[in-house]
Formats: C-alpha cells, sequence, structure tokens
C-alpha cells in the first residue's frame, strides 16, 4: 500500500461551480510525516487571471479579490496549473502519492479537477480527495453541521484564527493542514498506515 503526502488546498472563486465561474485563488500546503510526527510546510499560493463573464457577487465579498486587478496582474490558469503540479511533483516525499484534502472538498476539488481538465493538463491529485468534514464526523463523533471549522478549532486546540488571513487561500490551506494534523494525530494509526 502506497503511503500519502497529503496536500491541504483551498481556492476562492467567483462564482458557486466550475465552468460557469473562475477559481481567481488557490493555495496549497503540505502536510508529511517526520521523525518527530507530522510536519506542516510553508504553503504554496497563486492568484489567477479570471476568464469567465460570470461573477456571484456575494462569492467576491467573502474572498476581498479585486477582479480588474487579477485581470491585469493575475497569472494564467494554464501556468498557475503547471506550477501547482511542478510544486506538488517536488514536495511530493519518495514512495508516496500526492492525495487532495480539503475541508469540503467536494468544492475545492471540483474547481481545481475542472481547470485541469479545461487545461488538458492531468491532475496530479487524480480523481480523489479526502474531505476533513467528512473525517472529523468520524474521528471525532461529531455530526454533519458540527464539522465547521469554528467547532473543530475548540475540538482539536487548532492556532488562532488570525481574522485578516481568513478566506486568503494559502492561510486557509495552511489552517486546513493544522485539522488534518490534529485528525491524523487522533487516529493514532502508525505512519506507515498513512
Amino acid at each position: 500500500m502506497a503511503r500519502a503526502t497529503w496536500f491541504c488546498v483551498d481556492i476562492e472563486c467567483s462564482g458557486p461551480v466550475p465552468g460557469d465561474y473562475d477559481m481567481i485563488s488557490l493555495g496549497a500546503c503540505r502536510v508529511h510525516h517526520a521523525a518527530e510526527g507530522l510536519e506542516i510546510g510553508a504553503p504554496w499560493y497563486v492568484e489567477i487571471a479570471p476568464q469567465g463573464p460570470k461573477v456571484d457577487a456575494g462569492a467576491m465579498k467573502v474572498n476581498g479579490l479585486d477582479l480588474d486587478r487579477l485581470r491585469a496582474e493575475g497569472a494564467a490558469r494554464r501556468q498557475a496549473l503547471l506550477d501547482l503540479s511542478a510544486w506538488v511533483t517536488a514536495q511530493t516525499l519518495p514512495g508516496t502519492k500526492p492525495v487532495f484534502v480539503g475541508h469540503n472538498a467536494p468544492f475545492d476539488w471540483s474547481f481545481v479537477n475542472w481547470a485541469y481538465h479545461a487545461e488538458g493538463i492531468v491532475n496530479p491529485f487524480g480523481y480523489k480527495a479526502l474531505d476533513t468534514k467528512a473525517l472529523a464526523m468520524g474521528v471525532l463523533a461529531v455530526h454533519w453541521f458540527d464539522s465547521h471549522k469554528e467547532r473543530l478549532d475548540a475540538l482539536l486546540d487548532l492556532p488562532p484564527v488570525e481574522q485578516g488571513k481568513v478566506h486568503r487561500a494559502d492561510y486557509d490551506a495552511w489552517y486546513q493542514a493544522h485539522i488534518l494534523a490534529r485528525l491524523l494525530e487522533r487516529m493514532a494509526l502508525p505512519p506507515a498506515a498513512m
């Protein structure tokens, strides 16, 4: 059985579904086993130039990004994905496979996977993703509606939330890496099983 190098991924977008709306920022953070236990790496981040005409005002209010600035300064989606793939390849430990992890992974993974397919690039994570909300339900025996970050903060002794950084994809990926690490520690599986 192959071991995993975990990649917590977070995106910000201009609306609720890929294809109609754009992924406009992307952050990732590696979690892996080290000699002293689980280690959280430095986050990776890119802002992406929007391509589509649709914009949901509510989504833009949440992420706080400026679409005009992103049109002028954001990376092309294809280049952003090639850069992410190169980073994931460089960060994946020998003998392991990269695993996409998200807090509400179906949402973030759908945007990332759709973008890879739209650009004709192989998704380095494949078609699977680990959802920390579902993992928290099993590990902590909490209800789905109690698997949100605010509740997990109290249950897992997470770092204090820096409110000014919330909804910035690299910060959210880093914070989610702490959620994953605490959940994996609670599972108490040997590193070889992870």
